[in-house]
């Protein structure tokens, strides 16, 4: 459901941009008040472009990155930005957007933000002399050659004192190219390397805090940072409340516009994803498998389903999509814009995982040798074919005399294994394993979970058997056993299919797909059914953890050592630890052997959070009142 309302949202934000066929070819076109103009959150550009181009609509942008997809979406029919800033996005591969010619109004002083609660005396004389020193021995000329023209990614050696009574603290934003941001986990640009230099001018220690631009103010205000070093502009606003150095730079402001001309070349060939994004399901490892017939490939992301990277692929923010077979066939199918590459990474086979050693293994590939092979060739034609109404799954009405076996199976991997009316698995491995169960006797119990969470079910014990479109590799088998019961491939999903016609226009389509999504799959059931888990699970915890909080507070309060040291160690592990990094500890270590409801697994890990809130509210109200 979330995933076709981001469709859908998707579909009205564009239909608010500009036309093709309106291309904007100068800077005047855009004073109507059709159009939508992009600035940054928290930049002077939004003063500019209301003096500049006063009938033209504003939006704000989080940060430029999104700007940049928004215009080449059609989102946005222009963004408004520093000129360097967007000319190293188009030299980095930014595809569908172009910089119009001339500059908007005057350029924007830059400097450097200096806080008035700086313990560092002096600061704003030292780091204006540490400006003008580099400007006259030419070092800031380098800087700007290097980082903002040249484009070269290397950060030079600077030295560092070892030790230091001076502790400078330096806000930055870290997502503005070529001044500001990151290459891998490291921060880098020109305003980084100005910022070490300066540390180590100072002889100080060096440490980075990151905040977006709506937040850096307030930090350099508040104290929280000694001085703010992220091509940050001198505005009539900022420089009334905050004390600036020497302007460092005159930054020009550029307009993006989309490219209706240049626009993406067809991906058609694995030489053709040189410098390209490939995405997968978190958990599937096959980065070196990509690599090895695309080794160009300059990055990889993660998402957790399918439908989630469908909208990635088809909204630019990645270039390709791993899947196997099954599931890229029936996405091209559902996505008409989408295709496949006709050759695929590599052919295998689809596999239901096992325990290593589970000696059911056994019986369950007998059973699997029992279904006659027209019986499975009618299966995979039914699962994989584009029609719905045919996609329905058989009760189990065998009598079960053999048991229960419990199944982990992914729930949004459509045709193989996802969530169909009411919340049912269904799918081509759903009806698989309940026509090998039939054989054996047995019924089958199957609960829905995420690709990366299923081997893990298997491997703790929580599920006999995992399934979900697996396909059997060398890493895996080291892991769990399998039955292979289907051939599979490794396929990349790529834009360029042929997309529909308007079909009755953008109402038709919306729809279309509401009456499909929430009506005919009845979708609408599992929000209610989350809805009502969500307020299960939150109105416990505050229960549970209001109680354990009031406990441990009262276990500690007569001051003994012990009980402080415990009760401390422990909170300090709950509140230090990521909420879904807890879960998963309690889940699959903790709880591994137990069988116990994964809603009651998290009742336990919010009601650890919410204690040791409670614990700690409990403790500053008590602290803050005088003995008697």
């Amino acid at each position: 459901m979330l995933c076709t309302l981001a469709v859908f949202l998707l579909c009205l934000l564009s239909a608010c941009g500009t036309n093709d066929s309106d291309e904007i070819t100068a800077i005047d076109q855009l004073n109507s008040s059709k159009c939508i103009i992009g600035v940054s959150t928290g930049s002077a550009e939004d003063r500019l472009v209301a003096r500049e181009l006063p009938n033209a609509q504003i939006k704000y942008m989080k940060d430029a990155v999104s700007a940049y997809e928004s215009v080449r979406q059609g989102k946005l029919d222009a963004f408004v930005y520093d000129k360097l800033g967007m000319e190293a996005a188009l030299w980095a591969g930014q595809k569908g957007v172009k910089l119009l010619d001339g500059t908007l109004g005057e350029g924007n002083k830059c400097g450097i933000a200096i806080s008035p609660e700086t313990e560092i005396p002096d600061l704003q004389e030292k780091i204006n002399a540490f400006i003008d020193e580099i400007k006259a021995d030419g070092t800031f000329d380098d800087m700007t050659q290097r980082w903002v023209i040249r484009r070269e990614e290397i950060m030079p050696e600077i030295p560092v004192p070892e030790k230091s009574g001076i502790h400078l603290i330096v806000g930055t934003t870290g997502n503005v190219p070529p001044y500001t941001y990151y290459i891998g986990t490291e921060l880098a640009g020109r305003d980084i390397e100005m910022a070490r230099r300066f540390a180590a001018w100072l002889g100080a220690e060096l440490e980075f805090k990151i905040y977006d631009y709506e937040g850096i103010t307030a930090a350099v205000l508040g104290g929280d940072v000694d001085c703010v070093m992220a091509n940050l502009f001198m505005t009539p606003e900022r420089v009334e409340s905050i004390p600036f150095s020497n302007v460092v730079s005159v930054a020009e402001v550029a307009v993006m516009v989309r490219d209706t001309e240049n626009t993406e070349e067809a991906i058609t060939s694995f030489s053709d994803l040189n410098g390209k994004t490939v995405s997968m399901l978190t958990g599937v490892p096959f980065e070196n498998l990509v690599l090895g017939k695309a080794p160009g490939v300059a990055e990889f992301t993660y998402y957790n389903n399918m439908p989630d990277m469908y909208l990635a692929l088809k909204a630019g923010k990645t270039d390709a999509v791993l899947s196997n077979n099954a599931v890229g066939t029936l996405g091209v199918n559902r996505n008409p814009e989408l295709t496949l590459l006709p050759e695929s990474l590599q052919d295998g086979v689809f596999g239901f995982a096992f325990a290593k050693g589970d000696a059911s293994r056994d019986k369950w590939q007998a059973a699997f040798e029992a279904i006659p092979e027209e019986t499975k060739q009618a299966l995979w034609e039914k699962w994989t074919s584009s029609d719905d109404s045919v996609k329905n799954l058989p009760e189990q009405d065998w009598p079960g005399t053999n048991g229960t076996v419990k199944v982990a199976a992914v729930d949004t991997l459509e045709p193989m294994s996802y969530a169909g009316e009411g919340g049912q698995l269904k799918g081509f491995d759903i009806e698989m394993l309940q026509l090998m169960a039939k054989e054996l006797d047995v019924h089958v119990e199957f609960t829905g979970m995420e690709f990366s969470a299923v081997l893990a079910a298997v491997q703790s014990g929580k599920a006999q058997i995992g399934a979900g479109s697996i396909i059997v590799t060398e890493e895996r088998k080291q892991a769990v056993d399998f039955v292979e019961y289907y051939p599979a491939a490794f396929v990349l999903l790529v834009r360029g299919g042929q997309a529909h016609g308007d079909g009755g226009g953008f109402w038709s389509s919306v729809k279309e797909s509401f009456e499909k999504t929430f009506i005919r799959e009845s979708r609408w059931k599992l929000f209610l059914q989350g809805i009502g888990c969500t307020l299960l699970i939150t109105v416990l915890s505050i229960l549970f953890g209001t109680v354990l909080g009031y406990a441990a507070f009262m276990f500690c309060r007569n001051g003994n050592p012990a009980a402080n040291m415990i009760t401390r160690i422990c909170i300090r592990l709950v509140q230090g630890t990521p909420a879904v990094v807890l879960l998963m500890i309690l889940y699959y270590i903790i709880f591994a052997k137990v069988q116990i409801s994964s809603v009651a697994v998290s009742v336990v890990g919010f009601t650890l959070i919410f204690g040791a809130a409670v614990f700690g509210m409990i403790k500053a109200g008590v602290g803050a009142i005088d003995r008697g």
